[in-house]
């Protein structure tokens, strides 16, 4: 199957043509529109077309407006010797990529066809392929096929995702099948891009684009191949990189360096490309204070915020006040394009002043995980997120149109969870197997197949039982081949915090000594930001007296930096957000198994158990350990299965009203109650309120709830 990516071109009628052509050919590959700039040593070389095939191996095209007389040698040979400078820039990047070698010669045919409006005839002396858009099939067909031992490492060259292969050699890696073994041909598989990554890197519409994804499915990467794709196509345009999560500045700069390489062979202009934290701070820029300075108003920080919107509503709160504030005289456009990595983290007021400082047409990417939040799992649409023009018409409206960039792009492929991992964490994050019954479900049951599974029985209507597992095209092969559920998963309960310290500090002694796994392949996540640093210590503790450095990240560490080398990772869950381990410890998981606000408890399960890349080890203590473990028990049990009745309308607002985040105030009443609750219920067992005295009617509901409760 022939994969088509639109990228950026003068001639969109002549490369759809051609598009044409391929497509009837039937070829295996994937055909670049407008593929990116290649660097030579003196020049960057703009490459009309390029297809890449089994069949027909590496064909680059050029586009000419006008055939020259079969007589005009001087303009053949220009054109000749254009065929030849793209020829040996694409052979010369090529050639440093060790795995298209054949001894001492490219192991990979580079061919050059100059594609003409009609047939052309050039003179016989003439070196080169020249074809008319009738003719060109036969051209190509001539171009030899490409080895299958070069194909993929060829794909992954011309994708430019070679320099994204693993640092880490893992050259003390001796024993086979140990965990860093299997870590490292996992490592070493996720060298392509998948058909709706390429797109979502290279087609940039003139306009908004939206990607969306489950966590896992190479968002960031994308983004980082796009911002280096249009600094290198638009090096005086102002590009700006946003995200929310701290830590992910040093991810993105790392990237967009090691593509910037691949493009322009040379460091980016970070003057023009610029990464800026969706807040920004006294120490790092960001969007909102570059934003608030521009328009002479001073930014406001979340001290501020806070006090003035509260906790939860300070950014919403502040970039509202920056959008009143500039709405009269906003000034010019800062940005020509902005590109937005963890949008389900912003507010919309955010959105709207980005789309109010960036230049028409808006190119605005944003990007954002499905279910990264599972109470939120729609993201708001683009009305609500950038706002309505005068006359009620949205602002922002996304069309995939045949033969154009997409503007909206799904990424189906979970390349960070195993499907084990992926159906415990949505199993736990709704409550599938939870006694008392679910927590949460979306609002649109049909997102569970856009986000990669498959109904095995019933359907996914309101009210009906259905049966759902991961999908085989929603994961990549090299999980089943390598890794074993029962290994990927493992589930213990402890009497009490010390001995779950001490069990996790067991099993990260032996990932170090047996396992040939690093300090910095291990994140350990604790549920709660308020109780983390004591949390920390006790495990800290542990892993100290085995002799295993670790840190607490935004403690002891920069909040900028998760993982460091020769040393274990400790993080919340808020900073363990948008990072990735290959294991993970969760400690402390009872603490999201019951009582108020289940829903963000569920959802630090989910987003905590899907931090892991190959191994996860859920650890709980306690009695209220046991309802955690069965949950999970039955998940396995189940072979992977979720088995659930979809809910309806009523029961999802049932679910909303009894399981939602509540207010400081709410808080308090409802501690408040509680005390006094316990107090009552006190003394009615100790005789001092004789239980006669209460009305029948009070007994009766008592004795029921008693009844219902196991008592």
């Amino acid at each position: 199957m022939l994969d088509i990516v639109y990228g950026e071109t003068k001639q969109r009628e002549v490369a759809s043509r051609l598009a044409r052509v391929l497509m009837d050919m039937q070829l295996d590959g994937t055909f670049y529109i407008g593929y990116p700039v290649i660097a030579s040593a003196d020049d960057k070389i703009l490459v009309d077309a390029l297809l890449v095939s089994r069949q027909h191996g590496l064909v680059a095209f050029r586009f000419d407006g006008q055939t020259p007389q079969r007589d005009d040698t001087e303009a053949w040979k220009q054109l000749a010797d254009a065929q030849d400078r793209l020829f040996y820039a694409i052979e010369a990047n090529l050639g440093r990529h060790n795995e298209l070698r054949s001894g001492r010669r490219l192991g990979v045919a580079v061919e050059t066809i100059t594609l003409f409006p009609i047939p052309p005839e050039p003179p016989q002396s003439v070196e080169g392929r020249f074809a008319g858009i009738d003719t060109v099939r036969a051209t190509i067909t001539d171009c030899a096929p490409v080895d299958e031992v070069f194909f993929r490492p060829l794909e992954a060259a011309l994708q430019r995702v070679t320099t994204i292969k693993p640092r880490k050699k893992r050259a003390a890696v001796s024993k086979t099948g140990s965990r860093g073994a299997i870590l490292k041909e996992i490592e070493q598989s996720i060298a392509n891009l998948d058909q709706w990554q390429k797109r979502s890197a290279i087609e940039t519409p003139d306009g908004p684009q939206r990607i969306r994804g489950l966590a896992g499915s190479g968002k960031t990467i994308v983004l980082a191949l796009k911002a280096a794709y249009l600094h290198s196509q638009h090096p005086d345009w102002n590009i700006a990189v946003t995200f929310f999560t701290r830590s992910l500045y040093q991810q993105f700069e790392d990237l967009i360096r090691r593509f910037s390489y691949e493009h322009l062979n040379d460091e980016p202009n970070w003057d023009r490309l610029r990464i800026l934290h969706a807040w920004g701070g006294r120490d790092q820029d960001g969007i909102y204070t570059e934003i608030a300075e521009r328009a002479n108003t001073v930014p406001r920080d979340f001290a501020y915020g806070k006090a003035k919107y509260g906790h939860d509503g300070a950014f919403q709160g502040l970039c509202q006040d920056l959008l009143t504030q500039t709405a009269l005289e906003p000034g010019p456009p800062i940005y020509d394009a902005v590109l937005i990595d963890e949008a389900q983290d912003l507010p919309p007021a955010f959105f709207r002043l980005v789309y109010r400082f960036t230049a028409d047409p808006k190119r605005i990417v944003w990007a954002y995980d499905e279910l990264q939040t599972l109470s939120e799992a729609v993201m708001p649409n683009t009305s609500e997120l950038f706002g309505r023009s005068d006359v009620g018409e949205p602002l922002v409206t996304l069309h995939n149109l045949d033969g154009r960039p997409r503007q909206d792009v799904i990424l189906p492929v979970c390349y960070r969870n195993t499907p084990w991992a992926l159906t415990l964490a949505h199993g736990l994050g709704f409550g599938v197997y939870r006694a008392q019954g679910m927590v949460q479900h979306f609002d649109d049951p049909q997102l569970w197949e856009h986000i990669g599974y498959q109904v095995l029985a019933g359907d996914l209507r309101p009210g009906n039982d259905v049966t759902l597992v991961r999908a085989a095209t929603s994961f990549p092969e090299f999980f089943e081949r390598l890794l074993r559920p029962e290994d990927a998963i493992m589930s213990m309960s402890f009497p009490d915090e010390l001995a779950q310290a001490e069990w996790i500090a067991d099993g990260i002694r032996t990932n170090l000594t047996e396992d040939e796994l690093e300090a910095d392949d291990i994140l350990i996540v604790l549920p709660s930001a308020l109780t983390a640093r004591r949390n920390a210590a006790v495990i800290s503790d542990a892993l100290a007296r085995r002799r295993i450095a670790s840190h607490l990240v935004g403690v002891t560490t920069s909040v900028d930096e998760v993982f460091r080398p020769g040393s274990v990772a400790l993080a919340n869950i808020y900073r363990s957000k948008g990072n990735e381990a290959p294991m993970v410890y969760l400690a402390n998981a009872q603490t999201c198994v019951a009582g108020s606000e289940l829903t963000k408890k569920r959802n630090i399960l989910f987003t905590a158990i899907t931090r892991c890349r190959a191994w996860v080890r859920i650890c709980a203590w306690g009695q209220s350990s046991q309802a955690l473990i069965q949950e999970i028990e039955a998940v396995r049990s189940k072979q992977y299965q979720l088995i659930f009745r979809v809910p309806t309308e009523a029961a999802l607002k049932d679910m909303r009203r009894i399981h939602r985040d509540l207010t400081p105030s709410e808080k308090a009443a409802q501690e408040r109650d509680k005390k006094q609750l316990e107090s009552l219920l006190e003394k009615v067992v100790s005789g001092d309120l004789p239980f006669e005295i209460l009305s029948p009617a009070a007994r009766a509901k008592l004795q029921n709830m008693t009844k219902n409760a196991g008592g």
